[in-house]
């Protein structure tokens, strides 16, 4: 799936609010970033630049997406959530939120 700038600058901010969530930052957390970073073509440098665009303007991103990359953000925060072995209500609350906001399905378990 190819994604414009500004996608790439709000999907890498909500992976971002998930990864800290909990207020930890686990390995794997990070490996899974970068992972992540490699299958969708993402140049790293996009995550310095993402820290400079409002939440406001990201969630304004993620709601103008086609559904189809609704859908992938579904797949891509809940991998991430889970990336540590464990997605915890933290997690789960704010999946919800940058669902919600984008405009995306949201997990019934998340409400």
């Amino acid at each position: 799936m190819d994604y414009n700038l500004a996608e790439k600058l709000a999907i890498i901010k909500a992976i971002e609010e998930v990864i800290l969530a909990d207020g930890q930052i686990e390995n794997s957390e990070l490996d899974f970033m970068s992972q992540l970073m490699q299958i969708l073509r993402f140049d790293t440098s996009l995550i310095k630049e993402s820290r400079d665009i409002t939440n406001k303007e990201y969630k304004s991103i993620l709601k103008e997406m086609p559904n189809n990359k609704k859908h992938a953000l579904t797949v891509l925060l809940n991998e991430m959530g889970s990336a540590d072995g464990k997605l915890n209500k933290k997690e789960r609350k704010i999946i919800s939120k940058i669902l919600k906001k984008a405009g995306a399905k949201i997990n019934k378990s998340y409400d």
